[in-house]
């Protein structure tokens, strides 16, 4: 008696090899029995024309804050998400002083664009100080899949060295020495490994960059002895160089060969794989070569490095809902109280417009760290913004950008893309900037076949308003494996192998990740031939009202936390299985 049969599916396995058509049979959270299974079960799930694949393990993600306060666990968990990995990009929040939750709160809301309004009143502040702590908490709440997470840097530097860790001040001997015990004594408790970040445009809300974007050499090794200790986890990074030179703001300040030499180094000294986040964009477009060449000539004399890379472009997303470049101008700040649909009406009116567009910016009290900041001083390129809606592939042409929507008529693209969101409240438009150049996904398929390379950079449950790569999983099954007619697929087999066994290998999740008898029964039984992404939409369902852009899937059959249906034809079945996930 089984407490779950998933009968007569297409097999994929989580190997990369060929499918085949059988049962997976599952007891106490337990695949027990692969191929024909005979017996009984509590539940069957027909899995007659489906798929059927380990849960996605997304080792890219920022759920540090919601985890916290919610057990949905969306967007990962309406796209067949098994298993998350949290903390990237250096900001957390443990470790914590009393009385420093505020540093840590504007660090995130500035780095990944989650409310700070959600972050104050959801977040049970007071239940952590230190990492075992916060993960303690975690382990005592359950979720709609599981969690794990790595210890931040930003959080570490602000515990040891408080206000001087917000600075480009290097940190002492003592510094180094407490800092190296937090980090062991984290990834003793359980987490997974350490992240940090070196770009000057991460920054606070504030615009304070995030600690560790001066950190040396030194600060960096001594976190490598911390992982050669504890013989676990991963170090992952966000490269100064990983978006290139040509933007002031985002300056490197080493070289390529540098930075890949110290990540090469960590992984080394520590013994530990490392992982760091690899883009293409066009004043560099052919730097992510270099970088995969050099990882390569580091991986062959000892490290572990595997380059995590993206599926599709990322994008911001403008709407007038959210976020667009005339939020600091004086007419539209003096109509954004107004109800969504006054608003529009008053932003169609001709003088309206004609006034937004030619003001200028008024910027005083708005936090120079701030999307809205951000947004409204960039200078978009309007050759890579195209209309986004629910059936976007994320490879449009050349003709489909504004800038050639306007070429031949009398206005710039500017006031193309301003006329086409006040036209109406679902109106969406998309400005990409990475892994976009030449107006194809070419480069994009290059690294997703790089035998280096990882597949992550999701960014689920950050950029809430501006970002929604979370749906990722579904957007490579279906556009990379069957929908894509502008250039060679990728293999269905290989796509789910990369988003299963390769990303838990990387992170020791080694009873996760493959269909096979013994592993944890997280599975997706997926209507392959009918699975899309859903409508996007913009939702007020953070705490303290917080928006965010959702989108959802069509064709989950089922999804299997630890063996237990999670979700069932795309609805959630309000079970939550899940639960932390320490490392090995």
């Amino acid at each position: 008696m089984y407490d779950t049969i998933i009968k007569g599916g297409t097999i994929y396995d989580g190997n990369g090899g060929d499918p085949v058509t059988g049962d997976v049979a599952i007891k106490d959270g337990l695949i027990v029995a692969v191929g024909e299974v005979e017996g009984t079960a509590a539940r069957t799930i027909d899995a007659d024309g489906a798929i059927v694949a380990p849960a996605w393990i997304d080792i890219h993600t920022h759920y540090d804050g919601q985890v916290t306060w919610d057990t949905d666990m969306n967007p990962s968990a309406s796209h067949g998400v098994g298993t998350i990995v949290m903390g990237n990009c250096g900001v957390g929040f443990a470790p914590v002083a009393p009385g420093d939750e505020k540093d840590l709160i504007e660090l995130m809301e500035g780095v990944e664009d989650i409310p700070g309004t959600a972050l104050y009143e959801g977040m049970p502040w007071g239940s952590w100080n230190t990492y075992p702590e916060y993960l303690d908490f975690l382990a005592s709440r359950e979720y709609a899949l599981n969690i794990s997470s790595l210890v931040a840097h930003g959080a570490v530097r602000s515990y040891v060295m408080g206000e001087r860790g917000r600075t480009n001040q290097a940190a002492t001997a003592e510094d180094l020495e407490k800092m190296g015990a937090i980090v062991e004594e984290a990834l003793n408790a359980g987490a997974v490994g350490f992240s940090t970040s070196r770009i000057l445009g991460h920054r606070s809300i504030q615009g304070e960059p995030v600690p560790g974007t001066f950190a040396n050499d030194d600060e960096v090794m001594a976190i490598a002895g911390a992982l050669k200790r504890s013989g676990k986890g991963v170090f992952q990074i966000i490269p100064s160089s990983t978006l290139g030179p040509g933007r002031p703001e985002m300056q490197e300040h080493s070289s390529l060969e540098q930075e890949i030499g110290l990540i090469s180094r960590v992984s080394k000294d520590s013994g530990r794989p490392a992982t760091f986040t690899l883009f293409q964009i066009d004043d560099w477009s052919d730097k992510w070569r270099e970088a995969l060449e050099l990882v390569r000539k580091g991986n062959a004399e000892g490290a572990r490095v595997f380059p995590q890379v993206g599926s599709r472009p990322t994008g911001l997303v403008l709407s007038m809902e959210t976020y667009h470049p005339w939020m600091l101008r004086p007419t539209w700040r003096a109509l954004k109280s107004l109800p969504l649909d006054q608003r529009l009406a008053e932003l169609r009116k001709p003088e309206v417009k004609r006034a937004i567009l030619s003001e200028e910016n008024h910027i005083d009290g708005v936090p120079m760290g701030s999307m809205e900041f951000g947004i409204s001083m960039a200078e978009f390129d309007h050759t890579q913004t195209y209309k986004l809606t629910s059936n976007s592939n994320y490879e449009p042409t050349e003709a489909e950008s504004f800038a050639q929507l306007a070429d031949g008529t009398n206005q710039p693209p500017e006031a193309l893309v301003y006329d086409y969101l006040a036209a109406d409240a679902g109106h969406m438009a998309i400005v990409f900037f990475t892994n976009y150049t030449d107006y194809n996904l070419e480069a994009v398929r290059e690294m997703q076949l790089d035998e280096c390379t990882v597949t992550g950079l999701s960014d689920a449950g950050a950029h809430v308003s501006l970002i929604f790569d979370g749906v990722n999983p579904t957007y490579q099954l279906s556009y990379w494996t069957r929908d894509r007619e502008r250039g060679d697929k990728l293999p269905l087999s290989y796509v789910i192998y990369r988003g299963t066994r390769r990303n838990a290998e990387l992170f020791g999740f080694h009873d996760r990740g493959v269909i096979a008898p013994g592993k944890k029964a997280d599975i997706n039984v997926i209507d392959y031939n009918n699975l899309s992404l859903g409508d996007i939409q913009i939702c007020a369902d953070l705490p303290a009202g917080g928006r965010r852009i959702l989108q959802g899937a069509k064709g989950y059959r089922a999804t299997l936390i630890n063996g237990i249906a999670t979700r069932l034809n795309d609805e959630d079945t309000g079970a939550r299985p899940g639960r932390l996930i320490r490392s090995a």
